[in-house]
């Protein structure tokens, strides 16, 4: 096993050395400009690369999941989306549209779909017929990609979250002897590690530098969920649902909370702006570095949460009321970011004036934000 970890993360990383070339020489690349305040062109080939390295390894004799081709077909689909998005800025109906077409691969042809919500309720099981399961999962898979998109914001944070994200499951299905979907969830942060460390500057500097792109988000987004439901909605699952919420807390809430403010002002909840999580801990004084430490500790405290709960079997109920307080609270501080942000630096003694800026880099060229 340790021979084939080091396989992927050497292909992974000789996948983003090759792309990377190929990008500049395509222009696929992240410029500069008053919103992305980064230096120079950027490639986009990171998620390319991990798609590329996965589909390689996948591809062998002993895939680790069920429907390995449709898995690839689909990934395919929204990585060759958003490498479109990333050159010639498409639509968001186009995205939704390629999404709604995956959605249909999984549910009537992989029977990968969300098809329960467990005793969230307390009493009874909360489950739904075709058509409502088919909409509820359409939503779950446009939303873990949308979450996933909205918090690539620095350099660094969509691949922590999502390593903390794919090892909390690879515990997880461990742990309840899924071997199959525990060695997935390795591959997947195995050919993330390479790109990790070129996009925080390691160890070649800036010169190296490599963004993830919007096939990135899309393809790590679409995973998450694939892997979600295959473990909380089988007859054998490793996990229950409301688990799930706990292992993608952070990026789902900072999401819902942007989409439902965006909304309440009137505006398109795909607009972009500067009130995400990573923006706020650069306005409360926090540098890129610190901001990307403090959000994935963070991440990861929620992720240890869900973890813990499932370990003991903490009622799901209780769970579930305790992932929407906590919601509640984030939401509320959202809406007030102002005041919070305000308050803050007057305890760390810092100006209280402060431009609505950031050290933005990887995701601010994202437009489903």
């Amino acid at each position: 096993m340790d021979s084939r970890l080091t396989a992927i993360v050497l292909v992974s990383f000789l996948s983003l050395i090759a792309l990377r070339r190929v990008a500049i020489a395509i222009n696929l690349v992240d410029k500069p400009s008053i919103r992305k305040q980064h230096l120079g062109s950027i490639p986009l080939v990171g998620g390319i690369a991990i798609f590329t390295t996965v589909s390689l390894f996948l591809s062998g004799a002993q895939s680790p999941i069920f429907s390995t081709s449709l898995f690839l077909l689909c990934s395919g689909l929204l990585v060759l989306t958003g490498a479109l998005d990333d050159k010639f800025d498409i639509s968001v109906k186009s995205r939704l549209l390629v999404q709604l077409a995956v959605t249909l691969i999984m549910f009537n042809f992989c029977d990968i779909h969300l098809s329960t919500l467990g005793k969230i309720i307390g009493w009874g099981e909360l489950s739904f017929g075709d058509a409502a399961s088919f909409i509820i999962t359409f939503l779950a898979v446009a939303g873990a990609i949308n979450a996933f998109n909205m918090v690539d914001g620095i350099d660094g944070l969509l691949g922590g979250l999502a390593t903390i994200t794919f090892s909390s499951m690879a515990y997880l299905f461990y742990v309840s002897g899924d071997i199959a979907l525990y060695q997935f969830c390795l591959l997947i942060v195995f050919a993330t590690m390479p790109y990790l460390l070129l996009n925080l500057g390691f160890p070649f500097g800036t010169r190296m530098k490599i963004f993830m792109g919007d096939a990135g988000s899309m393809f790590i987004g679409f995973t998450v969920v694939w892997l979600l439901l295959s473990g909380s909605q089988s007859t054998e699952s490793s996990f229950r649902p409301v688990t799930a919420l706990w292992l993608i807390a952070l990026p789902l809430m900072d999401m819902a909370a942007i989409m439902i403010r965006r909304l309440r002002k009137g505006q398109s909840p795909f607009k972009p702006d500067r009130e995400h999580l990573h923006h706020i801990c650069q306005r409360i004084g926090l540098s890129s570095k610190m901001t990307l430490l403090t959000i994935c500790c963070i991440a990861a405290g929620l992720a240890s949460i869900g973890i813990l709960g499932e370990k003991y079997n903490i009622s799901e109920s209780i769970m579930f009321m305790s992932f929407i307080l906590m919601f509640a609270g984030y939401y509320t501080a959202i809406c007030h970011v102002w005041r919070v942000t305000t308050f803050i630096r007057k305890i760390r003694e810092l100006p209280t004036s402060v431009e609505n800026t950031s050290a933005a880099s990887d995701g601010d060229h994202q437009q489903m934000r």
